[in-house]
């Protein structure tokens, strides 16, 4: 049984996209890469009066924050659309209701001119408040429509200023629409108030937090995650789970995406022949607010019901993602047109919706299912999943025994020397 409590970093992205729920074409093949449209990256500045400060390599934050962008720009590939959002780079005064509206396109997503890009970013100077919020919801717009990857890089060094707007509210919201946006943030010399807001952004949207306290620290995280952005996009494929393992779609491998209802069973099945294995992960997405004490467990069963191996995750504190996995070992057989075994996987978790909170539709949920050829000798999977280190642990055994023998005597030794002397 292998248990994940977190996703792999990719993994982790990919679940902006499972929250669309939408069909899929009925020719992809499951977890082919899809997306057609020009990758595209938004990066959002905070030009906020604090960005003064110079804390950074002996300079301001701005004149960091500029230096970065510059050399970012230079190294953006051909292929990536790449726009730039100011917050809080016009309005000096003191009016919250006009400082929280202070966010502004400086450069259109599309096809980059580097010189033109440049000479906008050169003209900022620190200014206002911090919309990190509104900043966010104009950011989304600015990368509506096509099916490429999307992402916006959030680089800010305060906390927003704009509640009762939450950002990390406004994240999940943004996660829900299923327009398959990550958002990722950066903090610059960040307080614990800020490191907690920007990671529960980046969280809700399968994005990276990082903490930022020099300049080339910036640049090159920059850096990767716009190069992350042309990396390929697999699409996960829609499908719905029954509620009993008789009516369940069957599944090969591949990845998956389904929503289940808060107290729901999903059931999910698939055809493993002899001398094959099953290795199968779900994650459950909380895309919005949900209580403490939460679970997340997947079950192998048969197609009678009876139980093979389960792998399960639990926690009691406020998360956005929870996985878990299993392995299931298949017999070998002699007879190679021995029939597949149906095999049925069963998903259900213990999130319950906080007050005030709507239970529908259910919780998003990512699936994904490999079917392998087995390991040549059982040996290699068994023994509760240590395989052959009970060899090693034996080993250690009876080294630490071999070891208390020889320290016993040794110091029984000693004793009786001190005792003659």
């Amino acid at each position: 049984m292998i248990i994940r409590t977190r996703l792999a970093a990719g993994v982790c992205t990919l679940l902006a996209a499972l929250t669309a729920g939408l069909a899929f074409p009925a020719g992809a093949a499951a977890g082919e890469p899809t997306g057609q449209d020009a990758p595209k990256v938004d990066l959002v500045l905070d030009v906020s009066g604090s960005m003064r400060a110079r804390d950074i390599d002996g300079q301001s934050r701005m004149a960091a924050a500029k230096q970065a962008f510059n050399e970012v720009l230079d190294a953006t590939p051909e292929e990536v659309e790449l726009g730039i959002r100011t917050l809080g780079a016009d309005y000096p005064g003191d009016d919250r209701k006009t400082g929280c509206k202070d966010t502004a396109q400086l450069y259109p997503v599309g096809p980059l001119d580097r010189t033109e890009a440049k000479t906008a970013v050169a003209t900022l100077t620190p200014t206002g408040w911090t919309p990190i919020g509104p900043a966010l919801l104009k950011a989304a717009d600015d990368l509506d429509g096509g099916d490429g990857s999307k992402r916006i890089v959030l680089i800010s060094d305060g906390e927003d200023t704009c509640a009762p707007l939450d950002p990390c509210e406004v994240a999940r919201e943004i996660a829900a629409k299923g327009i398959g946006l990550t958002i990722d943030t950066l903090g610059l010399v960040p307080t614990a108030k800020l490191s907690r807001q920007l990671s529960c952004i980046a969280e809700a949207t399968g994005g990276t937090y990082t903490s930022v306290e020099h300049q080339d620290e910036l640049t090159d995280r920059v850096n990767q995650l716009v190069d992350r952005a042309a990396d390929p996009v697999v699409t996960p494929v829609a499908t719905e789970g029954a509620d009993r393992c008789a009516g369940a779609p069957t599944l090969k491998s591949g990845l998956y995406t389904d929503r289940e209802a808060f107290g729901q069973q999903r059931f999910y099945r698939v055809d493993v022949r002899p001398g094959q294995e099953l290795r199968a992960s779900v994650s459950v997405a909380a895309d919005r607010a949900v209580n403490p004490g939460y679970g997340v467990l997947m079950r192998a069963v048969t197609s009678k019901g009876r139980e093979i191996v389960r792998g399960e995750a639990a926690g009691n504190g406020r998360t956005d993602v929870i996985s878990t996995g299993l392995r299931y070992p298949k017999a070998e057989s002699d007879d190679e047109d021995a029939p597949a075994e149906a095999v049925c996987l069963a998903v259900s978790h213990s999130f319950s919706a906080a007050s005030g909170v709507k239970a529908a539709p259910g919780l998003p949920l990512e699936l994904t299912v490999d079917v392998v050829d087995a390991p040549s000798q059982a040996g290699d999977v068994a023994a509760f999943g240590l395989g052959r280190g009970w060899w090693l642990l034996g080993v250690l055994i009876l080294t630490g025994f071999l070891a208390g023998l020889v320290w016993g005597w040794l110091s029984r030794w000693r004793v009786a020397v001190w005792r003659t002397n």
